[in-house]
């Protein structure tokens, strides 16, 4: 695979490789004195069945068992005159593991083992040839792509890609290694050794593998970010090693490093593995945790689907134009003149019985909320059918409702078909989005389908708004559904955030409704960014019920961030009844601080409990909230 090619696949999903071979080598018996790369020779079984343990797991990338197999360090064993030998046994052996599953083969080059000069007295010219004789065995024995890691010294790993770049055009990753105050062992900035690496034309991916623990690798991606455009590596050791009785111990559970993999894949790495004390359960956590994340957010807005006027596109039907917005619903038709909408969230039942929360719906109609917001399996949880709760809704009460449609659990044939239900049932207002992992949920081995995003299904509905099918053909009379999405002002990433609003409304988005608002001047802030989208905005309101509910928003809810100062307020609650009344104050003064900004409010009914937002509009006191 040359250079362009790997990045090409790095653009379209991230790749998840394995995990430490020489920690399961030991596991496996083999004595720490042992020649592991001598091991493909004497005792190829054992390497084998390491790579198979990957490999069931899930990855795409498996790097062979050739770190050390270069003239210097196997001179150490007496073996300088076996490195064809052993690195075409490496790659041999890594091939029959992956055999038919399309499993990439990385052959894995690492430092020679002697210092270059001027640290040393290894000179460039000895280590250039050292490092070709290993890579062009390498790639003669038919590696997909190379992989240098754990380099500590830069101007050793660029001899090593100069090496690389002689013997042709494969695809590179480059990492090096830093420790726990983002330097490398000689005392370079992490973030300008990288940089210096990055710029060499061979590499195609740079990077960071193992010496320190995700949460420092974290923090070292924050430095390396800006300093290139190169696709991201990261292979973090599972934590730092502590000695027991004799042994290094890595600490970090799976389950640990799943969660910063995640945080790696948000902040853009596409490259993600494990280094030291990585084994099979770490691997298949972490694929577990990044791949529905990794569908759910990584390009799968099929926009090619339909991009009106684009050269693409200029062959196929444009369709009718669109019921005017003010025309589609009531709750439309108040967004088009400009008027405050308000609608109260609540969560559909788990069970099959209705009548409850068609009894809030009654009581909030009777209040004139202006729609019921009713969620698709928030928290990627299993509950009743939105859309034959919101049916229900419309029918049995006389009131509209905002439709969440999630992208996790139907593809794109099952959402259209959705849509064009919904339609002749006379459901109008749409939310579109992505949705949470099935990890974050009751189910977490659940599939995720992800065939579109929020994007790319706004994008889907206003071809139907038009007339237009998915596979482009032609239908009368067209939708007239009121396209929402999300946003989120306080997101980790906020530049992703306000890149994907932005096509959000490219595709077609007519108003967006925000993540429950905490911190207006990140409100504002986002507000100012997005502007130019000149669709109507309607904050997310959440109404504290008691200090622990404050403490679950900030510390549990994805994509909310709850000010320092509001936990400490509503800490002051002696009864439950005082969390309450502070909790519906703290949403009214928010609504009156941004009242002027926004088109409306999404109000949320903690707990099911709709006489809160009541409370927060002013309907009724805060006293008779029960």
């Amino acid at each position: 695979m040359n250079k362009n090619e790997f990045i090409d696949r790095l653009n379209s999903r991230v790749l998840l490789g394995d995990g430490a071979m020489g920690t399961l080598l030991y596991q496996s018996g083999a004595f720490l004195n042992t020649c592991f790369d001598e091991l493909n020779l004497v005792n190829p079984k054992l390497v084998g069945k390491v790579h198979e343990s990957y490999i069931r797991c899930g990855c795409d990338l498996i790097e062979t068992n050739s770190f050390g197999a270069n003239e210097f360090k196997l001179g150490k064993f007496g073996l300088a005159d076996k490195v064809e030998q052993i690195n075409r046994a490496a790659v041999e052996l890594a091939q029959e593991a992956a055999g038919r599953d399309k499993v990439l083969v990385a052959g894995s080059v690492g430092p020679l083992g002697v210092p270059m000069t001027p640290f040393g007295r290894l000179e460039r010219d000895q280590a250039f040839n050292a490092f070709v004789r290993q890579i062009r065995t390498l790639i003669e024995s038919g590696i997909d792509l190379l992989m240098l890691e754990t380099f500590s010294d830069p101007q050793e790993i660029l001899v090593a890609l100069d090496a690389a770049a002689e013997l042709g055009d494969i695809a590179t990753v480059a990492q090096l290694v830093t420790n726990e105050f983002q330097e490398t062992i000689y005392g370079q900035k992490i973030q300008d050794a990288l940089g210096m690496v990055a710029c060499h034309p061979a590499v195609a991916a740079v990077g960071l593998n193992c010496s320190v623990g995700p949460s420092t690798m974290l923090s070292s991606l924050e430095l390396i970010r800006p300093v290139t455009d190169k696709p991201l590596s990261l292979q973090p050791n599972a934590g730092l090693p502590r000695e027991v009785e004799g042994r290094k111990i890595y600490m970090s559970t799976p389950e640990y490093m799943a969660e910063f993999a995640k945080r790696f894949l948000e902040k853009g790495v596409r490259i993600i593995g494990g280094c030291c004390g990585t084994t099979p359960e770490h691997i298949r956590e972490i694929i577990k945790a990044v791949r529905s994340v990794d569908k759910a957010t990584g390009g799968v807005s099929i926009k090619a689907i339909r991009d009106w006027g684009s050269e693409l596109t200029k062959d196929r039907p444009v369709g009718q134009d669109p019921v005017p917005l003010a025309h589609r619903s009531k709750f439309a038709a108040k967004l088009a003149k400009g008027e405050k909408v308000i609608s109260v969230e609540v969560t559909p039942p788990r069970g099959a019985n209705l009548d409850s929360i068609l009894e809030k719906a009654r009581l909030c109609h009777t209040h004139d909320v202006d729609a019921i917001n009713i969620p698709d399996g928030p928290r990627a949880s299993s509950r009743i059918s939105p859309m034959i709760t919101a049916i229900q809704i419309q029918q049995e009460v006389g009131m509209e409702t905002i439709l969440h449609v999630c992208c996790r659990d139907r593809n794109i044939i099952g959402i259209q078909s959705d849509m064009l239900g919904a339609q002749a049932i006379g459901l109008r207002n749409m939310l579109f989005i992505t949705g949470d992992p099935p990890k974050l949920g009751d189910y977490p081995d659940a599939t995720a389908v992800f065939d579109l995003d929020a994007i790319g299904l706004t994008d889907v509905v206003r071809g139907l708004n038009r007339g237009i099918d998915i596979g482009g053909n032609e239908f009368q009379p067209p939708l007239s559904l009121v396209l929402g999405v999300g946003a989120n002002p306080v997101a980790s990433d906020l530049e992703r955030e306000i890149e994907r609003f932005k096509l959000k409304v490219k595709a077609g988005a007519e108003y967006a409704i925000t993540q429950p608002v905490f911190d207006t001047r990140s409100l504002f802030a986002f507000m100012d960014r997005v502007a130019d989208g000149h669709i109507p905005i309607i904050a997310g309101i959440w109404p504290f019920a008691s200090f622990k509910n404050a403490e679950f928003m900030a510390n549990e809810v994805p994509g909310v961030v709850v000010p320092e100062n509001l936990l400490e307020r509503m800490s002051l609650a002696q009864t439950r009844q005082d969390g309450l009344k502070i909790g519906v104050e703290i949403a009214q003064e928010l609504i009156a601080e941004i009242y002027d900004r926004v088109a409306g409010f999404a109000i949320s009914a903690p707990f099911g409990n709709v006489k809160i937002p009541l409370a927060v509009m002013g309907k009724i006191s805060a006293d008779q909230i029960a």
